[in-house]
């Protein structure tokens, strides 16, 4: 009876554990990226310090997403992920789209990332935080920074700037997460 009490309680710390580590993640983001009115900030040095997710290319000049994409978010995010198959609340995408840029190397036809052009941000919300501003709902926030002004959101609302695109993706929380290998188990 004793070990049947021990495992119920040890796997009763380590939901409250993950719980806990996701309140925390949810006050970390809400106080740091996001004001009292729901302006969502983009993160600085991303790059550096956060779990990059995979990489999307999109070859067509003409299409809207053209550019190379690269997709991060906090390191606690990928682990809370691989646990439950679920993006927590508080959580942080952001995919940074750059130039492309090409030459014949002596391995053949390169291309690589160049010149950052925008950066998308998603926040996840699952508690509808900011009902009636419009760039929150289908349980994110959505914001678009452009290179020249990395501090503005020039989204024009999710509705129009962000929605369409992750159309496809609305099956899997709005997010294409079949180009993230970080994210499955191994």
């Amino acid at each position: 009876m004793n070990y049947f009490l021990a495992v119920f309680l040890g796997l009763t710390g380590v939901l409250f554990t993950c719980q806990s580590q996701a309140s925390d993640l949810a006050t970390k983001t809400y106080a740091t990226y996001v004001n009292k009115t729901g302006e969502i900030s983009l993160p600085a040095n991303h790059r550096h310090h956060w779990s990059h997710l995979g990489s999307w290319a999109v070859n067509d000049a003409k299409a809207p997403g053209y550019g190379f994409h690269d997709v991060y978010t906090q390191p606690e995010v990928v682990k809370a992920f691989l646990e439950t198959g679920q993006f927590p609340d508080g959580a942080v995408l952001i995919k940074e789209v750059r130039k492309m840029n090409s030459r014949a190397l002596t391995t053949g036809p390169a291309v690589w990332a160049g010149d950052i052009s925008v950066w998308f941000v998603m926040i996840k919300d699952t508690k509808g935080r900011f009902k009636g501003n419009a760039n929150w709902g289908e349980g994110w926030g959505w914001a678009l920074f452009e290179a020249e002004n990395r501090k503005i959101n020039t989204s024009k609302g999710y509705l129009e700037s962000c929605l369409p695109c992750h159309v496809p993706a609305k099956q899997t929380g709005w997010v294409y997460i079949e180009g993230y290998p970080t994210l499955e188990p191994q």
